[in-house]
């Protein structure tokens, strides 16, 4: 059986609030061995964790991370809208991020958040960050903006890339080859057992996105993804444990 990396989504976020220093920390408690979250950039060029562009639905304030800068973005509470035992929780940054884990084995997937916001650098900012903490072996950077990848692969292709995608992409290690990706990233329902059979044959791997269930997790387990990325990493290292 191969080792299957056990990715927190945005943390443990069905635990604790997404992308916050809580949640990757519980996350690591619970058995993830890899960590899962999304890169934006605020107003003055920091590398902020945060999944939405809109601060609304985590943070109850107005407008886009784009517009906030740094030090306005960590007087916002992160971590009410979830639970109010986790009052005053902050948006984290990806450097806080990097000191969490850079004394472990610990794999990070940085998605970049530029789809909707084309954040001007963010691909350099995210690997000179990555190349500063000397994570290049344990790092995945994967964004649904395969223009981004295609980006990081020529300014550095010894750092892995993952492409996002939601449906039936045809032939997508073909795919991934125009784009210089080796992973897959695909929602859980484009992925079943002869996909992840041909991917290998042409040296890709599949880490699928957002598997919450522990069925669903047998089934990819015995697919052979590489990787599953869940709210509930606690769920899916009990059933490493046995496998």
């Amino acid at each position: 059986m191969h080792k299957v990396i056990n990715y927190a989504h945005r943390g443990a976020s069905g635990y604790c609030p997404e992308n916050t220093m809580a949640a990757f920390a519980r996350g690591l408690e619970l058995g993830a061995t890899g960590i899962e979250t999304d890169v934006q950039v605020s107003k003055d060029g920091k590398l902020v964790l945060i999944h939405d562009e809109q601060l609304k639905r985590t943070t109850g304030a107005e407008g886009l991370v784009k517009d906030y800068d740094w030090e306005t973005l960590q007087s916002l509470d992160a971590g009410t809208w979830f639970n109010t035992d986790y009052a005053g929780e902050k948006l984290p940054s990806l450097e806080q991020l990097f000191e969490l884990v850079k004394q472990k084995d610990t794999i990070l997937n940085l998605e970049l958040k530029n789809g909707f916001i084309q954040y001007a650098g963010l691909e350099e900012q995210v690997i000179t960050m990555i190349k500063r903490y000397d994570m290049v072996e344990r790092t995945i950077i994967s964004s649904f903006n395969h223009y981004s990848l295609a980006l990081c692969n020529k300014l550095a292709p010894e750092i892995q890339t993952g492409i996002l995608y939601m449906e039936g992409l045809y032939e997508p290690w073909n795919y991934a080859d125009q784009v210089g990706s080796t992973a897959l990233h695909a929602f859980k329902y484009a992925v079943i057992p002869e996909l992840v059979t041909e991917a290998a044959k042409h040296g890709k791997i599949y880490n699928p996105f957002t598997v919450n269930e522990v069925p669903e997790m047998k089934m990819l387990i015995a697919a052979g993804v590489a990787g599953i990325i869940t709210d509930y990493p606690d769920r899916l290292a009990a059933l490493l444990e046995f496998n």
